[in-house]
């Protein structure tokens, strides 16, 4: 419960120990599973210390224990090893620690240590962490590749010599950190992270040169595991233990069987492009020369055809054809003209005989009263009247006689 206290009512610090320590007397005993990280057995101590931790963690805990709860494992326990304990908290009040009372200790053995791993796996698995659409791809020629290896082991000599063998140019940013123990879980996943939060790494190499399976345990710890699945620096798992894969193989972009391998995979051979740029150089200049044959012979074939040798064989033998014609359409055009020029004659000449002038030529007169309207009838003149006479050459006036001749 609760602690009415304040500035001016505070608590000893006897107090708040013994508070403490109350409270965690009344937990129950617990099942507690890490990795030994300490152990002290004193000659003639009755009583064993370890200090347990949990590997995924940066968390330990102090452990007590009878020695004859210790000598029922001794034989099969040591540091680093992982335990199973039953004990229950206990408070040292004088010095304000915790530790953990344990009555009982269990090895965690192998068999059991990969059934939690397939466990792990499939539980991963099922959330999609494995899924091949999650593989990015790595970049052919990466500028900066980031390795995460043991501080001068042969995975770190592997990676650098064959990678700078394949490709002398290749940069590395390399984080040294352990590769098996307590320590090695959060250390890795900090070196992860801090290589992916780096712009110029394009790849990041994790590498080790094999070991017991638990030696790679720390390669399948689920934290290292969630922080390879969630790096957008794609990843290379380079863990040279065939038999049993660790878990970072699954989630990894790509698996490398070893150091070495990754190396092979990660950097090209310049040896190798060398040779691929020379065969794709030869390869493009004999399909340019091959087109440029096709493109010969297809011109030379154009060139023999009688249209493009002799050009005006065509047109010369046309002209021939259009002259023919065209003397033909004047010889037309003249008879029609001819023709006409002879109707229009022939037309003029009956028009000119049956015209008035024509008639008047002959001695004809013709009589018009004075509204100029032509005297057909004798009827239609008065005595004494005069009339206007128009003959061939010209015109008179004339009196109508009073004398009335009937015709």
């Amino acid at each position: 419960m609760a602690l009415n206290t304040s500035a001016e009512a505070p608590l000893p610090v006897g107090e708040v120990s013994r508070l403490i320590g109350g409270w965690i007397d009344r937990l129950g005993a617990v099942w507690v599973e890490g990795q030994i990280t300490q152990l002290s057995r004193r000659p003639g101590a009755g009583v064993v210390f370890l200090t347990l931790r949990d590997p995924s963690h940066d968390i330990s805990v102090g452990v007590t224990c009878y020695r004859q709860v210790f000598d029922a494992v001794a034989d099969v326990v040591s540091e680093g090893a992982r335990v199973v304990v039953h004990c229950k908290p206990e408070w040292y009040a004088p010095r304000g620690q915790l530790s953990l009372r344990a009555a009982e200790i269990k090895p965690v053995g192998v068999g059991e240590l990969l059934a939690r791993l397939e466990q792990l796996k499939k539980s991963l698995a099922r959330e999609g962490l494995f899924a091949p659409e999650r593989k990015k791809p790595l970049p052919f020629l990466p500028r900066l590749i980031g390795l995460v290896c043991g501080r001068a082991s042969a995975a770190e000599r592997d990676v650098l010599e064959n990678a700078r063998l394949r490709w002398p140019a290749v940069r590395f940013e390399v984080r040294n950190v352990p590769v098996q123990g307590v320590h090695a879980v959060p250390q890795v996943v900090q070196a992860v992270k801090e290589l992916d939060a780096v712009d110029d790494v394009d790849v990041i190499i994790v590498a080790r040169g094999g070991g017991s399976v638990e030696d790679l345990l720390p390669f399948s710890d689920e934290q290292l595991v969630r922080a390879v699945a969630a790096c957008r620096t794609p990843v290379v798992s380079a863990i040279g233990h065939e038999p049993d894969n660790p878990l970072l193989d699954h989630v990894a972009d790509l698996r490398a069987s070893t150091p070495t391998d990754a190396a092979k995979k990660v950097v090209p051979d310049v040896g190798e492009e060398y040779e691929r740029v020379r065969l794709l150089s030869d390869r493009a200049r004999r399909s340019v020369r091959a087109l440029l044959d096709r493109e010969e012979r297809g011109l030379a074939h154009a060139l023999a055809r009688p249209s493009l040798q002799d050009p005006h064989r065509m047109v010369d033998a046309r002209a021939e054809e259009v002259t023919a014609l065209l003397e033909r359409s004047r010889r037309s055009l003249r008879y029609r003209l001819d023709r006409a020029d002879s109707e229009l004659t022939h037309t003029h000449a009956r028009v000119v005989a049956l015209s008035p002038a024509a008639t008047l030529k002959r001695g004809y007169a013709v009589l018009q009263r004075a509204d100029g309207h032509a005297v057909r009838d004798p009827a239609e003149v008065e005595a004494g009247e005069t009339l206007r006479a128009r003959v061939s050459e010209g015109e008179f006036t004339v009196r109508v006689d009073t004398q009335r001749v009937d015709g």
